[in-house]
């Protein structure tokens, strides 16, 4: 699980937090890292990551959960959710060895500065979720989807967490909401400060969601409606399986396996889905307008191309950097 981490709202200077995940040698880990960027040129760029101590209640190492930062009363924390695990020692069998199960609803609140755990069990929360989606906006989490192993389904769950961070203990409150969507795996990219975007994911085990929705965070209150989706390419509509991430500011980079278009099996194709905002539809319209208005020229006093006519532009080699 990964997330943005500012010193505020509008700050361009921020770190990575990563937590959870597989180890290459198949375990799941428990760690949470700190990743930022050292130094930027043109050539190159340098990153530094830092492994946080835990302490207290420290989540089992997991995948398929989220991590979002909540801001209250001037401070900052973290809170992971959801997540899927191996079964524990003792519960396994010969033949589920490495099986896994649902995370127990918990929710994990992680203090950055003292890298101290506390979890809640809310009783709004009963079942384990993997693949959900988590929008986090100053001290709200908006869960929304996921899939229950338990039940195999993918419930149109919308919960909001409320998390107050006064000088004492932090307190955790959960409200399940009507108007969820059942999907899972699906990607959120952010384009405008109350402005989402849910992209991809899946209906089922054998259906992609193909439609796209606006998600609108205002006063604290959530509106989900359906947008125009994109002109999916036929690799995508077609493809069984498709993976990808936010990429900011509106950006998300879609991937399906190579296998779909009968290449290189092994090899992985991509596509950037670029998300508009309605102010930013609004400008490119009125853009429209300007470029499509009729030339004052008089059309007699230009000359047509023909097709034959060739073009040749030249220039100095000493014009071009070296790249």
């Amino acid at each position: 699980a990964l997330c943005t981490l500012r010193n505020n709202a509008k700050s361009d200077e921020y770190q990575y937090i990563i937590h959870g995940g597989k180890t290459p040698n198949n375990d799941l880990s428990d760690k949470i890292y700190f990743i930022s960027l050292v130094s930027k040129n043109s050539k190159k760029m340098t990153f530094q990551c830092i492994e946080k101590d835990l302490g207290g209640d420290v989540p089992e190492g997991r995948y398929g959960h989220t991590i979002s930062v909540v801001h209250s009363r001037g401070k900052s924390m973290s809170a992971i959710f959801g997540g899927r695990s191996y079964t524990p020692l003792a519960q396994r069998t010969t033949e589920k060895w490495n099986s896994v199960v649902d995370c127990l609803p918990s929710v994990f609140l992680v203090d950055f500065e003292f890298g101290c755990c506390t979890s809640y069990m809310l009783p709004e929360l009963q079942d384990g979720l993997s693949f959900h989606v988590s929008i986090a906006r100053d001290d709200t989490i908006y869960i929304l989807g996921g899939h229950s192993l338990q039940n195999n389904t993918r419930c149109p769950n919308l919960y909001k967490l409320k998390v107050d961070l006064p000088l004492g203990s932090p307190s955790v409150t959960c409200t399940i909401l009507p108007g969820g969507i059942s999907v899972s795996s699906a990607i959120v990219t952010q384009i405008s400060d109350t402005e989402f975007v849910l992209v991809g994911g899946y209906h089922s085990d054998n259906e992609k969601r193909l439609v796209c929705n606006t998600i609108v965070l205002e006063d604290s209150k959530i509106k989900i409606v359906e947008r125009e989706s994109p002109e999916w390419t036929p690799d995508i509509k077609h493809c069984r399986i498709w993976f990808g991430c936010d990429m900011g500011k509106g950006s998300v980079l879609l991937g399906i396996p190579g296998a779909n278009k009968q290449l290189i099996s092994d090899a992985n194709y991509f596509y950037i889905l670029r998300c508009k905002g309605e102010e930013e539809d609004k400008e490119e319209e009125l853009t429209t307008q300007i470029c499509s208005q009729t030339s004052s020229e008089d059309p007699g006093d230009s000359t047509p191309f023909e097709d034959s006519e060739e073009f040749s532009f030249s220039a100095e080699t000493s014009s071009f950097d070296i790249d």
